[in-house]
């Protein structure tokens, strides 16, 4: 699956839905159903941490600078500030089956999942 049409897209969009992560950049559409970790320039949050929310609303507004799905290893979406949502694909990390899914045109029938 290739998701670098997101690069140059803009994070419009952060919905916590009760066990998963939806993001948002114009059209398109990345549903995580792990929880991805958040690398910020200084330090790493991951899901349960106190600062885990802020930091992920906090790159709303961010244009994406590079996105990368390597199948069995991961996807990392890399924004312009520095800041990369980054989840491991490996097996031994996974918990389920589908970790998320990507729509380029943000339709659910559309989307490819990984």
């Amino acid at each position: 699956m290739d998701v670098s049409g997101l690069v140059g897209e803009e994070l419009k969009s952060v919905c916590f839905v009760e066990d998963y992560l939806e993001l948002g950049f114009g059209e398109a559409k990345v549903t995580y159903y792990a929880w991805p970790h958040v690398l910020l320039p200084d330090f790493s949050v991951a899901f349960g941490e106190p600062e885990y929310r802020n930091a992920v609303c906090a790159q709303i507004g961010e244009q994406v600078s590079d996105a990368m799905l390597e199948e069995g290893s991961a996807i990392t979406i890399e924004l312009a500030n520095g800041v990369v949502f980054g989840l491991s694909l490996r097996e031994e990390d996974i918990d389920a089956p589908v970790s998320g899914s990507y729509s380029e045109t943000g339709l659910a029938e559309d989307a490819e999942e990984f």
